[in-house]
């Protein structure tokens, strides 16, 4: 096992390596990831009215944020492939763009941020993609994780 000091994704000799997780339990795992996409206030309304050309945003979005979970271990190179049981992608409009935050749950020997994580960022992607051609001022930004917990199987 990695101690604290020690990057856990490389091997004795620097090189890259998936950290070996067969000697820890499985126990139930939950993350939570959040991020921004900042819009303009005629951008959001399209959105709100679901009147933007390529289809309606958010539930595109949800879906690719869900789908990104689902695909983390493929998009990372060193992520363990888990067999997620959960992922939410929920959107908070605001006055200035849309708060996005994933959960996702699993059960297994290792961590689900970075599939929280991936959720979050292609969720916003998407918007972003979505809506293009009629808002060349989007930004996407804090990405970030808000919790992870864990807790034995019952």
């Amino acid at each position: 096992m990695a101690t604290r000091n020690r990057l856990t994704h490389l091997d004795a000799r620097g090189r890259a390596a998936m950290v070996d997780v067969s000697a820890k339990p499985v126990v139930a795992r939950e993350a939570v990831a959040t991020g921004r996409i900042t819009l303009r206030p005629g951008t959001l309304r399209l959105i709100a009215q679901r009147r933007v050309a390529k289809g309606d945003v958010l539930n595109t979005a949800r879906i690719a944020g869900i789908q990104a979970a689902k695909r983390c271990g493929e998009l990372i190179p060193l992520c363990h492939p888990l067999p997620v049981t959960h992922v939410a992608v929920d959107f908070a409009p605001k006055r200035d763009g849309i708060v996005i935050t994933a959960t996702a749950r699993i059960e297994a020997r290792t961590g689900v941020e970075m599939e929280a994580l991936a959720a979050v960022s292609v969720a916003a992607l998407t918007i972003y993609d979505m809506c293009k051609a009629v808002d060349k001022t989007m930004r996407i930004g804090d990405i970030r994780l808000v919790s992870k917990t864990k807790r034995p199987l019952e």
